[in-house]
């Protein structure tokens, strides 16, 4: 099979973290920017890798996650397109904490870090794009540190289920259909909880009538009476 070279100049200028930059600064970030396609359950990284650069992610799904020696897993972050991942351990000049792994076809762009140092000292706008890139994602991970402690099992699934139903389609009056990004191991996960844990709270909403499983297809039947159940 044939598999099509990407534009990767007219890639990174559609991204907002590039979308400043000058036709020839651009250039000269492609030139450093390398294309990798990886099938589902492939690595991109594992722990204690020496990272040279960060990532991009064009299409498909990337989890980050630890590993205990017992082969348990925790998911720290779901990654889509248009979201980068690997600028803060670029940064320290430290290995990996986690390990980088496709839940899908996926297709990054991994940009070298020579090239993003030198873009750093001549475009300081560029450098603010980056802080806040990687600010967002440590306010997202407190956030998620805060839901961890204080919040019960249920608060955190339905918590996850309103913040897909954001961007959800709107199927009827105020019911919107979730489809869930990943698999629900991978959920359980990413929330701290027992894919057990996570089958049985999905049991108990729907059995309250406040939504529909259809395997990775959820009708939340009413938003606001959703996020009032505990």
């Amino acid at each position: 099979m044939t598999i099509d070279k990407i534009d990767i100049p007219g890639l990174l200028s559609r991204m907002p973290l590039f979308s400043a930059l000058s036709p020839e600064d651009l250039t000269h970030m492609a030139a450093a920017t390398r294309e990798r396609r990886v099938q589902k359950g492939d690595r991109l990284f594992q722990r204690g890798d020496q990272p040279k650069g960060f990532f991009l992610v064009v299409w498909g799904q990337v989890k980050l996650a630890f590993t205990s020696a017992q082969g348990n897993e925790k998911v720290v972050e779901i990654l889509g397109p248009l979201q980068s991942f690997g600028e803060a351990v670029m940064f320290l000049d430290q290995p990996y904490p986690v390990l980088g792994e496709a839940l899908a076809d996926t297709l990054v762009l991994h940009i070298g870090a020579s090239a993003v140092f030198e873009q750093i000292e001549q475009d300081p706008r560029f450098a603010r794009k980056l802080l806040a890139g990687m600010s967002i994602r440590l306010h997202s991970m407190v956030r998620d540190v805060e839901s961890y402690a204080l919040r019960s099992s249920t608060q955190r699934v339905i918590g996850y289920l309103l913040q897909l139903a954001e961007t959800a389609p709107c199927i009827a009056q105020g019911e919107r259909k979730v489809d869930l990004p990943t698999s629900k191991q991978v959920i359980a996960s990413r929330l701290s909880l027992t894919p057990e844990t996570l089958s049985r709270i999905f049991h108990e909403l729907s059995d309250a009538g406040l939504i529909s499983v259809q395997g990775k297809h959820i009708i939340i039947h009413d938003a606001a009476k959703l996020a009032e159940h505990d």
